[in-house]
């Protein structure tokens, strides 16, 4: 402490910083109460997605089945792994073998980073030969 006369003591310290603790407690404090009472408005999309009794995800059959791949980069799509320049090559090789052989399975595999577009030119060709029995690969 300083004394009246002006001389401090030697036990008596001078207390030259500022002590933040008050402070920084009261920050928290206000971001907290700032965090839990915002809105925040969450985008959702909504998806009816086919439920089944079973919630295991099944194995892909040992039947005769073609495969649709859609890949990152162009050319985008590929038939049982033989890639096409253009869509109109694709298409009619599909054609040909389904023609060839009706009652094939038909498994679209799309890569995670490819483009939507691809995917979503296949899924109108299928529906334009309407084709109803399409199994969509989520997991390698």
């Amino acid at each position: 402490m300083i004394s009246a006369d002006g001389q401090a003591g030697a036990s008596a310290q001078v207390n030259v910083g500022i002590d933040l603790t008050p402070l920084i407690d009261i920050i928290f404090i206000v971001l907290v109460f700032l965090l839990l009472t915002a809105n925040t408005q969450l985008l959702t999309l909504p998806v009816d997605v086919p439920t089944e009794t079973d919630s295991s995800l099944t194995a892909l059959s040992q039947d005769e089945h073609i495969s649709i791949n859609i890949l990152t980069d162009a050319p985008h799509w590929a038939l049982d792994a033989k890639q096409f320049d253009n869509f109109d090559q694709f298409e009619a090789a599909f054609i040909q073998v389904l023609d060839s052989s009706p009652n094939i399975n038909v498994v679209v595999a799309a890569d995670k980073n490819a483009p939507v577009q691809p995917l979503m030119t296949v899924l109108a060709l299928l529906q334009r030969q309407q084709i109803t029995n399409t199994q969509i690969l989520m997991e390698p």
